[in-house]
């Protein structure tokens, strides 16, 4: 995982919320955590989307905390070896975003 090595710095207060200003909907859900709420229109919908971030997740060697609630699905993010949010939460987040903009919304 060398080339995310760069990604794994601890961000300040400062870059969070930087970082977060560029990502509408994601919210800081404490001091290590950035959470969105993802709506859809069919329960299936929803699942599809599951399976895109676990694949990604995967691939990243990042793994959010996925909660899914019929047809929301809450995503947590936070970076264990660095005990807070890093570069590597937010591409995630921002992979994210991508993979909703392809899914039926409400």
């Amino acid at each position: 995982m060398e080339g995310s090595v760069h990604l794994m710095k601890r961000l300040n207060e400062e870059e969070i919320s930087q970082h977060l200003t560029t990502l509408p909907g994601w919210k800081r859900k404490d001091s290590k955590w950035i959470e969105r709420r993802y709506r859809f229109k069919e329960y299936m919908d929803g699942i599809s989307f599951v399976n895109k971030i676990a694949s990604s997740a995967e691939k990243e060697n990042h793994h959010p905390f996925i909660s899914i609630q019929y047809k929301l699905v809450i995503v947590s993010l936070t970076s264990w070896n660095e005990n807070g949010l890093t570069e590597l939460d937010f591409k995630l987040a921002s992979q994210l975003e991508d993979f909703f903009d392809a899914v039926p919304k409400v």
